[in-house]
């Protein structure tokens, strides 16, 4: 079946008629984070199979794929047809035919969350702190408490020295038990959005005392000058008493009432996930630890505030259902809060013994996955290269290549799988890779490439190395335009170039400048 081929402004109009649609962008990621649509979700046709349950979970929804006008998106209908989706379509000319049209192109990551945060700041206007002032209230030994808005992982590699991580989200959470009622709070991020977003939901949480976002993050301290700390550990988040659960709790029924959010139960969800017409996405927005420990059948997790940071990261499907489950409400309302103006249908669903009893949604129509690889162990590996009899092929990405790699092996994007079929010639492949299944999958396409004997090395790299490979470095191999896997863009802004973080900046708070009238209209704002 050939998948239909959409005209580029027809594909634009269907992106912003208010009815449910998913626009995949099906390059790698450095081609999406160099430029893309504002609403288009990264989807790189390397991982494809892997992402379509989870980011598009109901098959007869509309999909419009975009490639780089090299076919790709062709490739990547076939296989959304194979797992059972049945409304998909190509933008004619991809990306490049975009940009030709005269429609905003974007950069970076997460564009739609950290336009959000600039919008917020100009309707909410929270209060800012300068790095300056905040070292001089660290100076003068001023009592307030701070915190990083961001996740652990984030937060271990870079900080304000003295700042605690308390993800946004858990950050209103928690709050009652992590400072006084009257306490200043400053809260950062590494750049603008999450403080803003973090900073504003503070004072919906009900916090009394001064709330202050750091200017420009871990980025404005270290252009003022500051030292920033490497190698943190994050310590485990604030308990809450049940005094300080009953205070949650009330501050998330203020919000629900005060802004009208919608709320379900576990009755309405099963309703919900019984409607073929309308997507529905299951999200438990508590802490990580919580949601392992109860887990709610069906639901995917998802942190409170990095769903709205980075919600294409778990929804692909414009004016979705979403329906967040929280214990107490407020990660979840917060959450509902800040999506509904990203112009989805959030629920705040209160968790009972009802919703942990549900019934998964049916995926059984999901065809099982490729079938596994054959192994080789190193040593044979070795072996059959030396007798030409095979030839490595390296599928980790771009720059671990560039570092260090074993000598003589291709490296391989799964999308350019039909290019180094004449390399490999009769010779069997024999992939190093970090991911098993990402590696199936390009090993699928080797197949439909002609490369019959396709094996994974046990072990990949390191076991290769350790087996006595000769390894070598190519620094300009592959080059930047042949690693579409990294973005380029700012991509050192965390680590000391000083000049990367002022291009980020200048970047996120021109973001509003770059959207047209029908883009601004996606954004549905609340107001104080």
């Amino acid at each position: 079946m050939t998948a239909p081929i959409v005209p580029v402004g027809e594909a634009r109009r269907r992106l912003h008629d208010r009815s449910e649609i998913a626009l995949l962008d099906v390059r790698e990621a450095g081609q999406f984070g160099e430029a893309h649509p504002l609403f288009a979700t990264p989807y790189p046709y390397s991982r494809l199979e892997l992402l379509a349950p989870r980011l598009v979970p109901r098959r007869t929804v509309r999909v419009m794929l975009l490639d780089a006008g090299d076919g790709l998106a062709e490739r990547a209908a076939m296989r959304l047809e194979a797992l059972g989706y049945t409304d998909v379509s190509v933008i004619a000319g991809g990306m490049p035919a975009w940009a030709a049209a005269g429609f905003p192109v974007y950069k970076g990551v997460n564009v739609p969350s950290k336009t959000l945060g600039e919008l917020a700041e100009q309707i909410w206007q929270p209060s800012m702190i300068t790095p300056e002032q905040l070292a001089h209230w660290k100076a003068e030994g001023r009592d307030f408490r701070f915190f990083d808005a961001r996740p652990a992982d984030e937060y271990a590699k870079m900080r304000v020295p003295g700042a605690a991580c308390l993800p946004n989200g858990e950050l209103a959470h928690r709050l009652p038990v992590a400072a006084a009622a009257d306490t200043p709070v400053v809260i950062t991020c590494a750049g603008r959005t999450r403080g803003i977003i973090g900073a504003i939901g503070a004072k919906l949480a009900g916090h009394g005392g001064p709330v202050l976002a750091l200017e420009n993050g871990t980025q404005g301290w270290a252009l003022a000058g500051g030292r920033l700390e490497r190698g943190n550990r994050a310590a485990d988040l604030p308990t809450l008493s049940l005094a300080d659960a009953e205070h949650t709790r009330a501050a998330a029924q203020s919000l629900i009432e005060r802004f009208s959010l919608d709320t379900v139960n576990a009755a309405g969800i099963d309703g919900f996930l019984a409607d073929d017409a309308t997507t529905t996405y299951l999200l438990d927005v508590r802490s990580t630890a919580e949601a392992a420990a109860d887990p709610i059948p069906g639901a995917v997790h998802a942190l409170s505030g990095q769903l709205v940071q980075a919600t294409d990261q778990w929804v692909a499907v414009r004016h979705a259902r979403l329906v967040l489950l929280d214990d107490l409400g407020l990660r979840a309302g917060l959450a509902a809060f800040w999506l509904r103006q990203l112009g989805y249908r959030p629920y705040v669903a209160i968790i009972d013994d009802a919703m942990r009893q549900q019934r998964q949604r049916d995926t059984a129509a999901i065809p099982a996955p490729p079938p596994a690889l054959p192994s080789i162990e190193p040593d044979e590996a070795l072996w059959r290269v030396a007798e030409d009899k095979a030839v490595f092929v390296d599928f980790r990405g771009s720059l671990a290549y560039r570092e260090n790699h074993v000598d003589g092996a291709i490296w391989l994007v799964r999308p350019k799988a039909d290019a180094v079929a004449g390399a490999i010639g009769g010779r069997a492949a024999l992939l190093i890779a970090d991911d098993r299944l990402a590696a199936e999958l390009a090993a699928g396409d080797l197949r439909e490439t002609g490369s019959h004997a396709v094996h994974l090395v046990d072990g990949g790299h390191k076991a290769l190395v350790e087996a006595g490979a000769r390894t070598v470095a190519t620094p300009d191999t592959p080059s930047d335009a042949e690693a579409i896997d990294h973005l380029f863009f700012v991509h050192d802004r965390h680590d000391g170039n000083l000049e990367s973080s002022r291009r980020y900046l200048a970047w996120e708070t021109g973001l509003i400048d770059q959207l047209d009238d029908v883009e601004r209209a996606e954004y549905r704002l609340d107001r104080p």
